[in-house]
């Protein structure tokens, strides 16, 4: 227990705080922790400076929960952790960013794996780093997901504000466009929005904006937004699951302004690939893998990145209750009860059993037409899960929950998706819900139909 009138008593609370953090949220741990420095103990406010204003803004909106709880319990005195940056004047350093992402300082170029199935992609934002809005605009990134995406737009704008500081950049999801746009249309402030995204900016990054299928009143609004843009030279850069040419439902004229610029496809990762990105992930927490250990990970999960992390996650978490031990053995026993996607079927009986349970709901209330926020965010977790881990199509999985269309599906998944982003306790009860269905004992179960139960013995379904 730290005695707060201890010499240097800032310094010896931090350190055991991040004793505290690496035994019990290992998975929040990341190296550039210790670059952080403790600077003073008053008023029962413990001030930590950062480096750069994306480690503050991270900290803070990401992490700031965590360090209270880990100040509290090893001083037993209610103290709450404040982080400021490093050189600026009052604390505060703000970077000309707008976003409704949150830029995690582990996602630069220098943490980015670059093997062939990504290289294109990866060279691309540097190029954009570079010449900013003259060598390639807009940029169009596409591939599955999980595969690193996210990744390189983050790096992209962190390196554009490495190279120049005063580079305005609003970096937003396509949910985060629409909804703006929606907002800004029923309040009557759509000269305010299109100042804000046409004039105000230097860079315009979107992620997911694929999620702009079907939408055509945020299409046309988009077209003009990205007109504007690129007339004055504004970079452009986007993501996508799918190539312009294969998002359903875009305007043909927008697929023609997505392809004008570069193409740069991320595809699955190769072996060797994946090894270095377990090390990687694995040294970003502090944790050295043996060789032997990373091979194994890399060989059991092949189709994305997040897998990765998952299989490192757990490691931890095994780890630290084994003596912090990492070996091989270890490892096919803290991962045995986790299966690849590949390798993985969940049906969507699976995914109702978890999320009923979760939330202590019924399966006929989220079949009915009841919108209490109670069932609404069960059924569209549902949704979204179903989305995520079945092979079954919008209509389909729309079947399930009442006979609901492909529209209100894809509305769940968006909103989902946008609480998992913005909203800490619900990205962790999602984390919660999937970790459960990966050690789901039973991995493959009838199919439901429309009414939510199982086909009658003697019948199949196509």
């Amino acid at each position: 227990m730290v005695t707060l009138d201890a010499a240097g008593h800032a310094k010896a609370i931090w350190e055991e705080m991040l004793v505290y953090i690496q035994r019990f949220q290992s998975a929040l741990v990341r190296q550039w922790f210790t670059e952080l420095k403790p600077v003073e103990l008053s008023a029962g406010v413990l001030t930590i400076r950062c480096n750069t204003s994306i480690q503050q803004q991270y900290l803070a909106i990401k992490c700031r929960e965590v360090f209270n709880e880990a100040a509290q319990a090893v001083t037993s005195k209610l103290i709450s952790v404040n982080f400021t940056c490093a050189g600026a004047a009052g604390g505060e350093c703000h970077a000309n960013i707008y976003n409704d992402v949150i830029l995690s300082p582990d996602y630069v170029f220098e943490n980015f794996v670059v093997g062939p199935t990504n290289n294109l992609a990866y060279v691309s934002c540097l190029a954009v780093v570079e010449r900013p809005g003259k060598t390639y605009n807009p940029l169009f990134i596409h591939g599955a997901p999980g595969l690193g995406k996210t990744h390189l737009l983050q790096a992209a704008s962190q390196g554009l504000l490495s190279r120049q500081s005063d580079t305005r950049i609003l970096y937003i999801s396509c949910d985060h466009f629409i909804n703006h746009f929606m907002e800004c249309v029923q309040s009557g402030n759509m000269s305010r929005f299109r100042n804000l995204y046409r004039h105000n900016i230097d860079v315009l990054v979107v992620d997911d904006i694929h999620f702009l299928a079907g939408r055509e009143r945020s299409q046309e609004e988009f077209f003009h937004t990205f007109n504007a843009l690129f007339q004055q030279s504004r970079q452009i850069i986007l993501s996508s699951d799918s190539q312009p040419s294969e998002i359903p439902e875009m305007a043909e004229r927008l697929v023609s302004r997505f392809s004008n610029g570069m193409l740069a496809r991320i595809e699955r990762p190769t072996f060797e690939t994946r090894l270095v990105i377990v090390q990687k992930k694995a040294s970003l927490r502090g944790v050295v893998l043996p060789n032997e250990v990373a091979a194994y990970v890399a060989r059991r999960f092949e189709n994305n990145i997040r897998e990765l992390e998952g299989a490192i996650t757990k490691l931890q978490g095994y780890a630290m209750l084994n003596g912090g031990k990492y070996d091989l053995d270890m490892a096919k026993i803290a991962l045995g009860d986790m299966l690849a996607s590949s390798e993985r079927v969940t049906s969507i009986q699976q995914i109702i059993g978890q999320v009923t349970r979760f939330y202590n709901v019924r399966l006929p209330d989220l079949q009915s037409k009841k919108r209490h926020q109670s069932i609404t965010l069960p059924r569209h977790v549902c949704m979204y899960l179903a989305r995520k881990f079945t092979p079954h199509s919008l209509e389909e999985i729309g079947g399930f929950f009442g006979g609901r269309d492909h529209t209100t599906v894809m509305h769940a998944v968006r909103a989902v998706e946008e609480y998992r982003r913005r909203d800490p306790a619900i990205a962790s009860h999602l984390d919660q819900i999937e970790a459960n269905l990966q050690m789901d004992p039973i991995r493959s179960r009838p199919a439901l139909n429309s009414t939510g139960r199982p086909p009658a013995a003697g019948h199949s379904q196509s």
